[in-house]
């Protein structure tokens, strides 16, 4: 009996694999985390063949203990953004994949954005000209690898991003991606079917090395036959924040949701009019389903999870994530100390990427304690510049839903609903980016008729966070924040 649903979530510092059943429960999970390359400052890598393992090895652990023959579909959800350079013949990598957070085309972009070409491309595909996005990649593995350019002459190039590349080798070469992923290269159009080759001959990438543009949930693809033991169809292919909204159930207009992982992404529901910001927010695709879209305005925060994991293993001052919660409690206050976590430069809505992270506030009355707080703290004042950024693009918040391993700190989900002076919800089961992979998967294999069925089914219960600060420390706060950001 096939009453189970095999989510791959493909994250920036690891892997996994998750069998969820249709009331969301999970069954089985295994990870592996990812290795992170920094060969220059502001480069970040991953081995694409590394990732395939992990995850291949991650399946192959799940299924041991539950067989392949229970489960009905396959759902992937994934870091956005990086790219990846494949043999389309040998479906070998044919260099390292560079990583959403990379900074290494930012003069790239500048020359672009000199050359007068930002506004069409914001209008076209919603976004900006910068070196998050995934064309400037491209184009900068054609410049400097040889084996991509050799590729690309004969035709036997692939570009994709993660998802694109782990249904390539899951199915043995099918090269696709769908429309959620797709708005995130800059070289799509909001409005197109598929990519353009207007688009791609400004950014210098070859058409012919895309893949194609499918829905994000429905009969997709399907595995080899030999790779998992029998032909699993793979029927739900979501970028990770895209998850993240379905699996918090922001599936009516307006509804918000927060992720704060490796770095933190807001989404508001837009429902199916293209949006158009005026703030410096993406636009970009939510879901397809039977070329239908779904459209969202996001805004998109670098350094999240990542900065506490600097914390710990750069500078050594906590061991574990979770200490960051007793020592955020065990101080009244930060102590004036303010970090801008702006360690790969700052997204939304300031977009510069040639900003560097700074501490500010320092005395000698500042220890570990302060610092993490800090942190913490800097999570909030992230938000609160995407929320004013919303609601001058008449979006305004009336709660925020909150996801990510971050979310898990009740003193972090305290400090935003304090900050924003708004609810702030969370659901007990956090992990809501895998959860909305398999939502979309189940959906697309027949379980529900539609999403929100699916979310209603498979969705839990939540916790809520009232906002309790009074409104002179807020302010207090915020404007110490701007001083420390001016210095950024």
């Amino acid at each position: 009996m096939s009453d189970q649903i095999l989510v791959i979530d493909a994250g920036t510092t690891s892997t996994r694999a998750m069998l969820f059943g249709r009331d969301g429960a999970v069954a089985a999970t295994a990870q592996a985390e990812i290795t992170q390359h920094f060969p220059h400052p502001g480069w970040v890598e991953h081995d694409a063949q590394e990732i395939w393992q992990a995850t291949l090895d991650c399946v192959r652990k799940v299924l041991g203990d539950h067989g392949a023959d229970r489960v009905a579909a396959i759902g992937i959800t994934n870091q956005r953004e990086t790219v990846v350079a494949w043999d389309r013949e040998t479906l070998e990598p044919l260099a390292r994949a560079i990583v959403w957070q990379d900074r290494r085309t930012a003069q790239a972009c500048t020359q672009l954005r000199d050359a007068g070409h930002e506004a069409d491309v914001h209008r076209q595909t919603g976004l900006l000209l910068d070196p998050y996005f995934s064309a400037t990649k491209m184009r900068w593995l054609l410049d400097h690898v040889p084996e991509v350019r050799d590729a690309a002459y004969t035709g036997r190039l692939a570009f994709g991003t993660i998802e694109s590349w782990l249904v390539a080798k899951l199915s043995g070469g099918d090269h696709i991606s769908d429309a959620s992923n797709a708005s995130r290269t800059l070289l799509l159009p909001l409005g197109g079917a598929g990519f353009s080759t207007d688009l791609c001959d400004l950014f210098g990438v070859p058409f012919e090395a895309l893949p194609r543009v499918v829905d994000t949930h429905g009969m997709l693809a399907e595995t080899a036959p030999d790779l998992l033991g029998r032909a699993i169809p793979i029927c739900g292919l979501v970028g990770d924040q895209q998850a993240a909204t379905i699996g918090q159930g922001c599936l009516s207009e307006g509804e918000t949701k927060a992720t704060y992982g490796t770095g933190a992404f807001i989404l508001a529901n837009h429902g199916s009019d293209i949006p158009h910001s005026e703030h410096r927010l993406l636009s970009t695709v939510l879901t397809q389903v039977e070329g239908k879209r779904t459209y969202a305005i996001e805004g998109s925060v670098f350094v999240a999870g990542s900065l506490i994991q600097w914390l710990r293993d750069s500078l050594g001052l906590i061991t574990d994530a979770a200490e960051t919660e007793a020592l955020a409690r065990s101080i009244e206050t930060s102590g004036e100390v303010v970090i801008v976590p702006a360690l790969a430069g700052l997204g939304a809505p300031h977009w510069r990427a040639e900003a560097r992270g700074v501490i500010t506030g320092l005395s000698f009355a500042s220890g570990k304690a302060q610092i993490v707080r800090a942190a913490l703290e800097s999570m909030a004042y992230q938000t609160h510049d995407l929320a004013t950024a919303y609601a001058n693009d008449g979006a305004k918040w009336e709660c925020l839903r909150i996801d990510g391993g971050m979310s898990a700190n009740d003193w972090l989900a305290q400090d935003i609903a304090d900050i924003l002076n708004l609810p702030v919800e969370r659901p007990q089961f956090v992990e809501t980016t895998a959860l909305g992979a398999a939502v979309a998967a189940a959906t697309g294999i027949g379980w529900f008729d539609d999403l929100k069925s699916a979310s209603e089914a498979m969705r839990g219960e939540v916790d809520r966070f009232e906002p309790q600060m009074d409104e002179a420390v807020r302010s207090e706060r915020l404007a110490r924040w701007a001083k420390a950001l001016a210095a950024a």
